[in-house]
């Protein structure tokens, strides 16, 4: 964190209703600046969307499209929905992180799949940070239906003099990756999800708590609610939106700043969290030695494992 970081920060979450149909990609792109207008009319600086939110899509792809088509249809999309979108951080003075949609990567790989699942954080000064996601569930890599590849780079970008990561769903419950990060001294991660059940939900939520811990940042989590409308049973999905950080006396002791609970249906478009004043200026002050107790960096190299 800089010296010209700000103390404070708003940020939003828009735990997407997938159950609403659209009828194109304008009508997709025309949601999300409304959500950026009303972020921006309460204070948000950031809006952060969910894992697959372009799963929304489905309710405007070609009849009788299975499952092993949907993610290279979505990836078909993907160029022309970034485009869509592109202008309005530039516009509203609000970065994007446009949750997570499949890419099709060029040149294709060799073997396995040529689809990753990729976030996009699209900031007021024009740069587009590229995440994919490096630990895919087993739906992520099923031949018959989603079949993706993992990504292989963890990106760490400075925006408003603060680091910031973006770890996607099950990435953020791999502490081989916390572990990775917690040199960097990040001041915020953004967790896009999809959580199909409530115990997928407490998995990554309970996980982005403890990595608010490890790694003295701010968490802001928010997944998908509901399944896209395609005229066929779909898995619902179970989430919400959540902000945490360091359990710590001056930043309220229970590790959490703001939330909207989970739920497996919504009205509308979904709800919006304004998580308000993220204490970023405290967050350093305790991290920098003001902490009760926290191991920092610590390395467990010079630890002798018994069996």
């Amino acid at each position: 964190m800089s010296q010209d970081a700000p103390d404070k920060l708003t940020i939003a979450l828009w735990a997407v209703n997938l159950t609403r149909p659209l009828n194109g990609l304008g009508a997709w792109a025309a949601a999300v600046e409304a959500q950026m207008v009303r972020a921006k009319a309460e204070g948000a600086e950031l809006l952060v969307l969910p894992e697959y939110m372009s799963e929304q899509w489905l309710s405007f792809a070609p009849e009788g499209i299975g499952p092993a088509e949907e993610i290279p249809w979505m990836a078909a999309q993907a160029e022309a929905a970034l485009q869509a979108i592109a202008p309005l951080p530039a516009k509203h003075g609000v970065a994007l992180l446009a949750g997570t949609l499949p890419v099709k990567l060029e040149p294709a790989p060799e073997t396995g799949s040529p689809y990753v699942n990729r976030a996009h954080l699209l900031l007021p000064d024009g740069r587009v940070v590229r995440q994919d996601k490096l630990c895919l569930t087993p739906g992520e890599k099923d031949p018959k239906a989603w079949n993706l590849r993992p990504g292989e780079r963890l990106q760490v970008v400075t925006w408003k003099g603060l680091k910031l990561a973006t770890l996607i769903c099950l990435d953020i419950e791999l502490p081989a990756l916390s572990a990775l990060l917690a040199p960097e001294r990040l001041d915020l991660i953004l967790v896009p999800s999809m959580t199909a059940k409530l115990s997928g939900y407490s998995r990554v939520f309970g996980c982005a708590k403890a990595r608010a811990v490890e790694l003295q940042a701010a968490v802001a989590a928010v997944g998908v609610i509901g399944a896209a409308s395609t005229n066929k049973p779909r898995e619902t999905n179970t989430s919400g939106c959540s902000v945490f950080l360091p359990c710590e006396e001056s930043l309220g002791f229970v590790g959490l700043h703001d939330e909207i609970p989970p739920a497996d249906a919504a009205e509308d478009e979904g709800p919006l969290l304004v998580a308000r004043d993220i204490p970023f200026g405290e967050i350093h002050r305790l991290r920098a030695g003001a902490a009760e107790v926290w191991p920092g960096a610590w390395s467990a190299a010079h630890v002798v494992l018994d069996r």
